[in-house]
């Protein structure tokens, strides 16, 4: 039986999950590859520290050119996270021949056309499953089960940390700093959460599931990128009572030409699925024109359902090794020498859920209408409140037609050199037209 060499440069939490699985699957594994999987070296710069896994002492090594330079390894996986030196990394394995597992989401969103182009130029592959989702297998689904398919559009829930406040911050009413700190307690927020919960860590997995939907580059800094830290249990109260759930949403949809992709808080349909997905779950909702609305959901990260998605990358590049076939993943990288446009976010249309902090006069509902109609938007509903909040003002919550983002702003700058507000405006974006099933 053939036997594939892996070497495994980080050996965090992932990394160990990929070992955990390697070692307790391994006779299924071997029943549905045909050959044996065996790690030949793990580079850590900590190899001292107990994980929950066991290995050989002659395995660990702090050295990664051990596990780059080996001749023997065939596979190397890099979980070591962040650019550098895990660039550095991955480049130095492809020029030695190697093919390249990674769940680097950041690396892939700012230099993925750079390793792939390098990839192509040594005849080797990049698989990267694990990079978005989780154990959610969407880069599967997009390269191999919907490649027909001219994508529509994809509407994600893809940070359970961020998910997982919002939910917590919908069902008990909390503030956002204190279940932001009971996270952290939990373990399920990082000690600096700040790729979280501003959406970076979504935009880094938007520009990969972007890049594979449309065939072309994208650019991560034309992506427009706000994160879930503004909201407040008031907006999410009343928004539940209009029938809509606040998540942070990753969205893109467009054509080859040009795309709408950005990320931010969202007010989602409590009759759309994806308003369901609570939690540290993730979920990936699409829209193609030939297979329709078609949704994955599972858990979007951790040790185990990541691991899982690494070493599905594994055993797909070990089959092409088996055959003598290489490229076959990179058949859609290839091709994307151009970036695609990315609408700026003055220009999308949506409808708005807006929340003023209000003097409690006669007349300043027919102040704002007024303001708002000069600037082409329309109102949709309206509920005032007449409990006043902290300072006097009273809580004015509208929806409104679909409109241009910039005639909102406009409208709110206008708006705020009155004296009938007492506060910033607060707004957030709605989406369903896109996300109809029908």
């Amino acid at each position: 039986m053939k036997r594939i060499k892996i070497g495994l440069i980080g050996f965090g939490t992932i990394g160990t999950g990929v070992v955990k699985i390697l070692q307790k699957n391994s006779a299924v594994i071997r029943q549905r590859l045909g050959a044996s999987l065996e790690l030949q070296r793990i580079a850590d710069l900590d190899i001292t520290t107990a994980r929950d896994v066991t290995v050989r002492r002659e395995l660990l090594t702090t050295d990664a050119a051990q596990v780059l330079d080996d001749p023997e390894i065939d596979i190397v996986i890099e979980l070591m996270g962040g650019i550098e030196p895990a660039k550095k990394f991955i480049l130095r394995a492809i020029k030695n021949g190697k093919h390249v597992v990674t769940a680097n989401k950041a690396l892939l969103a700012e230099h993925g056309d750079e390793i792939f182009r390098a990839a192509a130029e040594y005849g080797v592959d990049v698989a990267f499953e694990g990079s978005v989702g989780g154990g959610i297998p969407i880069i599967r689904a997009l390269r191999e089960g919907l490649p027909a398919n001219n994508i529509r559009g994809i509407f994600g829930i893809l940070n359970g940390t961020s998910n997982y406040i919002l939910s917590r911050m919908t069902v008990e009413g909390g503030k956002f700093e204190d279940i932001l700190k009971d996270a952290q307690a939990q373990g399920y927020a990082e000690a600096d959460p700040t790729l979280d919960i501003e959406g970076i860590d979504t935009a880094h997995k938007l520009a990969i599931l972007a890049h594979l939907a449309y065939g072309k580059k994208i650019d991560l800094k034309k992506i427009y990128t706000e994160g879930i830290s503004k909201i407040t249990p008031l907006d999410i109260e009343f928004v539940r009572e209009l029938g809509y759930k606040i998540k942070l949403l990753a969205i893109c949809h467009g054509s080859e030409q040009e795309i709408d992709a950005r990320v931010h808080p969202t007010l989602i349909p409590d009759s759309h699925l994806l308003s369901r997905i609570d939690g540290t779950f993730n979920a990936i909702f699409l829209q193609g024109d030939a297979v329709g609305p078609c949704m994955l959901y599972g858990r979007g990260a951790g040790m185990m359902p990541t691991g899982s998605a690494v070493v599905s990358d594994v055993m797909e590049l070990s089959r092409n090794i088996i055959k003598g076939i290489s490229q076959r993943m990179l058949a859609l990288e290839k091709e994307t020498s151009k970036k695609i446009k990315i609408k700026n976010i003055q220009d999308i249309h949506t409808r708005y859920y807006l929340r003023f902090s209000a003097v409690d006069k006669p007349g300043v509902l027919a102040k704002i209408a007024g303001v708002l109609g000069r600037h082409q938007i329309s109102i949709h509903s309206v509920v005032q409140r007449g409990r006043r909040t902290r300072g006097g003002a009273v809580p004015v919550f509208m929806l409104t037609h679909e409109a241009r983002e910039s005639d909102l702003q406009k409208a709110l700058r206008e708006m705020h050199k009155l004296s009938i507000l007492k506060a910033r405006t607060v707004f957030i974006r709605m989406e369903e037209s896109f996300l109809k099933t029908e």
